[in-house]
């Protein structure tokens, strides 16, 4: 047995939902390992939908245990929220079947507040993020003064710790004219929330480690994707963590051989939300197309995503920053009808071609993608459930994705229906 670990392969917004799903019926265990409440999953299981936020995919199943490992930045508010919401859908979250890191990273109103004053200020502040408080609360994180669940335990540390925090927020609010947050109040409110989310708590890496030699197959659920990793994605227009698979073993509290397996989650074409480069942006009727077709808007924030064409450069530098595996490729439908479709090969770079992303924003913003053109196919591949079902011509197309990046596909989504998936490599038994 092998554990998995899903990431995306992209900007996020890859599908990982429906194969995070699709995978979560043969784990024991869900780990969430990194990001907040930002990155959305849909589910759709015997037609039902369910949307997730924060929540791994695990806790729709029943007897799956549900793991938020302390790579992830804890909005206790949006956490209850949550689970009221999937309460009234008939799914029970309970300390049974979810368990939350001691030491993970609370956001608190004033980072959600923080956040949406700087993206609306300037253009010079302005990234695109979901002002939802995740930046400013990894930057607390860094900072070494962030609040942890374990804190709201603790009441003769916390004021202490409060203040610290306040220390710095407090300074950053009087010059952005906004008024200063009350110690005392702050901590009433977490008095408040305490009860509600510590018998959630726990030591993630110790029953993680309990689990492991028991045997149990875990599965680590990756959030955004590759392309947004803070160190390895398009800087600064990148989320706050690492997204790329090696954080799976950080996030959680594992070591790297807990890892098995890498899922990479892309799509048959690209997107992105928020600001950025996007080599293969399409701004005509195609990319419009695309978008109706792939109905390409945000779970959590309902924003319409951009549209392009399938960059192969971009994910095959994903394909070695996360160590990827096998690919599950995603939305082979929308292209269903084309007469021809493009693939970015290589990018043209002050009038050199290179073969991958520059580290650099000016030359992000420069390159200019290199295109290979592709018959398209007429007949559908929506609901596909074998090779057999595939139009010739989207094989080919499916196998020319796996030459240009230099991974084999492994599960091929037709449809959002977790049954019309091809698997060609089940991760758990490879």
């Amino acid at each position: 047995m092998t554990n998995v670990v899903v990431v995306g392969a992209q900007w996020g917004d890859e599908g990982k939902g429906k194969i995070v799903d699709w995978l979560s019926e043969q784990a024991d265990i869900v780990v969430r390992f990194q990001g907040g409440h930002n990155a959305g999953h849909t589910l759709v299981i015997n037609g039902k939908t369910y949307k997730l936020a924060l929540l791994p995919s695990g806790v729709v199943r029943p007897s799956k245990l549900s793991v938020i490992g302390n790579g992830v930045v804890f909005d206790p508010q949006a956490f209850i929220i949550e689970m009221e919401r999937l309460k009234e859908q008939g799914v029970a979250v309970s300390p049974d079947n979810l368990r939350v890191a001691e030491n993970v990273t609370l956001i608190l109103p004033l980072h959600r507040e923080l956040d949406a004053v700087r993206e609306n200020a300037s253009k010079a502040t302005a990234i695109g993020t979901t002002q939802r408080g995740i930046g400013p609360a990894y930057e607390d994180k860094v900072g070494r003064r962030a609040i942890r669940l374990m804190d709201l335990d603790d009441p003769q540390t916390l004021p202490h710790k409060v203040d610290r925090l306040l220390a710095h927020h407090n300074a950053l609010r009087r010059g952005l004219s906004l008024p200063e947050i009350d110690a005392t109040a702050l901590i009433k409110d977490l008095a408040e929330l305490a009860p509600k989310v510590l018998p959630f708590a726990d030591s993630v890496w110790n029953l993680l480690d309990h689990k492991r030699r028991e045997g149990k197959r875990i599965l680590f659920e990756g959030a955004q994707g590759a392309l947004l990793d803070v160190d390895h994605g398009t800087y600064p227009y990148v989320t706050s963590s690492n997204t790329v698979a090696a954080q799976a073993a950080t996030g959680s509290g594992m070591g790297p051989n807990a890892l098995g397996y890498v899922l990479g989650i892309c799509k048959a074409y690209t997107t992105r939300v928020g600001q950025g480069p996007f080599p293969t942006e399409l701004m005509d009727a195609t990319g419009e197309l695309i978008g109706e077709r792939g109905r390409e808007f945000g779970v959590n924030t309902g924003r319409k995503r951009r549209c392009g064409w399938f960059d192969a450069v971009l994910v095959r530098q994903t394909v070695r920053t996360c160590g990827i595996h096998g690919l599950a490729l995603t939305k082979l439908d929308i292209l269903d009808g084309f007469e021809e479709i493009k693939v970015c090969v290589g990018y043209e770079l002050d009038g050199k071609e290179i073969d991958h992303l520059p580290a650099g924003e000016g030359a992000q913003s420069r390159i200019k993608p290199i295109y290979e053109t592709i018959e398209g196919w007429q007949e559908p591949t929506a609901n596909a459930r074998s090779w057999a079902d595939l139009p010739a011509q989207a094989i080919k197309y499916v196998r020319r994705v796996e030459e240009l990046v230099g991974c084999s596909v492994a599960l091929l989504s037709t449809s959002p229906e977790r049954e019309d998936t091809i698997l060609v490599q089940n991760p758990f038994e490879a």
